[in-house]
């Protein structure tokens, strides 16, 4: 096919297929796979090579050929037993697994990165549909194809079709484009939707962490430092909703070099938690210590972090095949996504002893062969009735001694 001449829009505008018969600008290529948690892996740690399950609009763009995945997911026969229930994704649909038993909560084959609100009775996730947009290059309007990602959310029980929380389609008069909108996480309190957006404008903004209220329909970008055009990415609440954890990324060479960040609700402030090479920041229960992905030449695993100075406490994986964790409501273990060969699955971490002093007492299957979404986050949920009343204990929300970061409302 004959490469179109015509020029491409500015390297700032949002991420989307060039004019038709064209490919986009390979810097842009790189700012969309970093927005994505674990094609950040891939790209900046050289680490598992993620070529199993399929995105919201097919397989991944790595020209490498996929081994087909069964349509169902697959439950291991003897799985673990664990309290309430996690969602995730497969070849662009939302699942959700209690149990041994699975329920496939969409059918549109375009969703993506599901969230649990905290009351365990909907589910957060994105819907990219593929769309003609018009935008103006080179003094001229030029047709491009684009993805559209909207914010979706719909029953747990799947009782109700779902709907639109907040469109990702930009119009200027005549003109339409659409701006990124990836991991949606509703605030503790019900209230608040954080993600990485480059919402309202994208030909003004990189793909970074905001805040939009369900209630006034208003959004807020808080102006944080950034290595653009790499942007911010894995926003994660504290269970009491005074504190948010996000993902800077930064490069280093040819290398990434991803810090955590902890943003202080109250005084608008953000301090970096870590050093380089941690990302996927998740909050315990109690808010005391992270389960995060420690990325390194070998590859991708679990550790436990501790939430006030970042100190690394525990290495739950020594794979390098292991990403995206997610802590158990009831603390005592942590759900994450494993690749083997070329699929992707969900497995179980069970912590044994008492914190901080953990060890790992067991990992186990909870799918097999199912080709998960390996850019989609898992989420669990547990009834309050099935979590043990934890001891208080007062958080610090202040920024540990070595902050390094700092923000303030735009």
């Amino acid at each position: 096919m004959t490469r179109s001449t015509a020029p491409r829009p500015p390297v700032r505008a949002p991420f989307a297929v060039a004019p038709i018969g064209q490919w986009l600008a390979p810097i842009v290529s790189i700012v969309g796979l970093l927005v994505i948690a674990i094609i950040t892996l891939t790209l900046i740690q050289g680490g598992v090579p993620f070529i199993g399950g399929s995105g919201p609009n097919g397989p991944n763009g790595n020209g490498l050929k996929m081994t087909p995945a069964p349509s169902n997911v697959v439950v291991v026969p003897d799985v673990v037993a664990f309290p309430g229930s996690i969602v995730y994704a497969k070849a662009g649909n939302i699942w959700i697994q209690t149990g041994k038993q699975t329920h496939q909560l969409t059918t549109s084959g375009l969703d993506s990165m599901p969230s649990w609100s905290p009351d365990g009775t909907s589910i957060f996730f994105i819907r990219t549909v593929n769309a003609i947009g018009v935008w103006p290059s080179g003094g001229a309007d030029r047709r491009y194809e684009m993805t559209t990602p909207s914010v979706m959310r719909i029953k747990a029980d799947g009782s109700a079709d779902p709907v639109q929380v907040l469109s990702g389609k930009v119009a200027r008069g005549a003109r339409t484009w659409h701006v990124w909108i990836r991991q949606p996480v509703l605030s503790p309190d019900g209230t608040t939707l954080a993600m990485v957006s480059d919402r309202p404008d994208p030909t003004k903004s990189d793909v970074v962490l905001q805040f939009y209220d369900l209630t006034t329909k208003r959004s807020l970008v808080p102006k944080l430092t950034e290595e653009a055009p790499l942007g911010h990415q894995d926003p994660a609440w504290r269970a009491d909703g005074k504190v948010l954890m996000y993902v800077r990324n930064g490069r280093e060479g040819v290398r990434g070099s991803p810090l955590i960040f902890r943003w202080d609700v109250a005084k608008a402030k953000a301090a970096a938690l870590t050093g380089p090479g941690y990302l996927e920041p998740a909050y315990s229960p109690d808010g005391r210590y992270i389960a995060a992905t420690k990325t390194t030449s070998f590859g991708n695993d679990l550790v436990i972090l501790d939430a006030s100075s970042g100190r690394e406490l525990l290495r739950v994986t020594n794979d390098g095949a292991s990403w995206a964790s997610v802590w158990s409501p009831v603390g005592d273990s942590l759900a994450f996504l494993h690749i083997q060969g070329q699929i992707v699955d969900l497995k179980l971490a069970t912590l044994d002893g008492v914190a901080p002093n953990w060890t790992v007492k067991a990992i186990t299957d909870l799918t097999e062969v199912s080709g998960l979404d390996g850019s989609s986050r898992p989420g669990w949920y547990v009834p309050p009735d099935q979590v043990p009343t934890p001891t208080p204990t007062p958080i610090s929300s202040a920024p540990p001694p070595s902050a390094s970061g700092s923000a303030a409302p735009q």
